[in-house]
């Protein structure tokens, strides 16, 4: 088992904070696993099992207390009388009105509560209202490429990383020792789980908003996916989206597929990612890209289709930087673009990704748009090659792999 680091961190820092903590993420990503070290941290630092509650809701024996009035009851018998109790609810969004429960908990002395989720409706509507100010999310994503090294401990690397771009980064599919049958079958799994189970969670909580049209075409459902999929990397839109799935015979509005795309985009399938004009200081409208959470999903997606390297690798990097702790935008720099503009702590970084540069026509293609930027942050091109590494004019090239490995 590897040491979520980066995550564990993060709740330590807001360990007995007064607000809530929440865990998100695509299923199986890990956040019952961060949860149980979370609570092993706090043993090792003294405190007491009666002082912790961890309920799984995906556990059969919790169903009795999947009502939030049952729940909040069941919780306040079992907190402490005097010292801090903490509280993990994993897989929350299972319990209907959740946040009510949540909210009266929340302003009780002497809690510190964590919830998880794989959906983001987590934050969105009522729980976002009650709770305004008062909590913090924890996006989690599956292994990055240091935590599946971490693993794998002893192997090559650039085998490994091979490995890692063709199954993924979900912590369960690094200990099937790289079997393409046994990878299949479970990633297929998780996608239908994501796709049946979830979805229909999603139709319970939306009955009652009629703006929201329910999601009742699973294969339409799925063709969208497969699209957003062989499209990571690419500007898309939801004219272009409608306009493919009319090409294979499916009469369907623009309004639908908007809804479509936002069912895949709730339990962390994919995540959209804007353009912005790095010139113009603004954000773009039209043609956003999206990326999948992990690449053997998309493999799992795309079984019997060929797709470019460059894109698996951006796609990467993305989910790098997002790890990092970065917003991240696409750059549009005239009729040019800068494949990620990262902010972090009032600072700005450019990045280039390109499966190599060897080639001039394509070391002049990546370099430009970083040359047309005329300000002092920092600017890199990261690359699988390793025969133009160095510094041109301020412009770091790197190799994608040592990137990925800094600390």
């Amino acid at each position: 088992m590897v040491e979520r680091k980066g995550y564990l961190d993060l709740l330590k820092k807001w360990k007995d904070d007064e607000v809530i903590k929440v865990v998100t993420g695509i299923r199986r990503c890990g956040k019952s696993t961060l949860l149980k070290m979370y609570m092993d941290f706090l043993k090792s630092q003294g405190v007491s099992d009666d002082r912790i509650i961890f309920i799984n809701f995906e556990e059969l024996e919790y169903e009795h207390i999947s009502d939030y009035k049952i729940l909040y009851n069941y919780i306040k018998e079992h907190l402490h009388p005097t010292e801090m109790t903490y509280i993990f609810l994993d897989e929350i969004q299972l319990v209907e009105d959740f946040q009510k429960a949540v909210d009266s908990l929340q302003v009780k002395e002497n809690t510190d509560i964590y919830i998880s989720g794989s959906n983001a409706y987590l934050l969105s509507g009522e729980l976002a209202t009650l709770l305004s100010g008062r909590y913090v999310e924890i996006n989690m994503l599956p292994l990055s490429f240091t935590e599946f090294c971490e693993l794998k401990s002893g192997e090559d690397k650039d085998l490994l990383f091979a490995e890692y771009m063709k199954n993924g980064g979900l912590p369960y599919v690094s200990k099937l020792d790289n079997d393409d049958e046994k990878i299949n079958m479970y990633l297929e799994g998780i996608y239908n789980t994501i796709i049946v189970k979830d979805i229909e969670e999603r139709q319970k909580r939306k009955e009652s908003d009629p703006n929201k049209r329910k999601i009742t075409d699973i294969a339409l459902l799925k063709n969208i996916s497969r699209f957003l999929a062989s499209s990571v990397g690419s500007p898309i839109s939801v004219k272009s989206i409608t306009d493919y799935v009319t090409s294979t015979g499916r009469k369907v509005s623009q309004n639908t597929i908007d809804d479509y795309v936002e069912a895949l985009v709730e339990p962390y399938i994919f995540y959209p990612v804007e353009r912005y004009d790095v010139l113009g200081k603004q954000l773009l409208k039209k043609n956003q890209k999206m990326f999948i959470v992990d690449l053997g999903i998309r493999r799992y997606l795309l079984a019997r289709q060929r797709y470019d390297l460059g894109f698996s690798l951006e796609n990467i990097i993305f989910l790098e930087l997002l790890r990092r702790g970065y917003k991240v935008n696409i750059g549009k720099i005239g009729t040019t673009e800068v494949d990620f503009v990262a902010r972090k702590d009032d600072r700005i970084y450019y990045f280039q990704v390109t499966a190599s540069m060897v080639e001039e026509t394509t070391f002049e293609r990546e370099i430009t748009p970083l040359k047309n930027i005329n300000d002092n942050y920092p600017k890199t091109i990261i690359t699988l090659d390793r025969f133009t590494i160095g510094n041109y004019d301020g412009i770091e090239v790197v190799n994608a792999i040592d990137w990925l490995l800094q600390k």
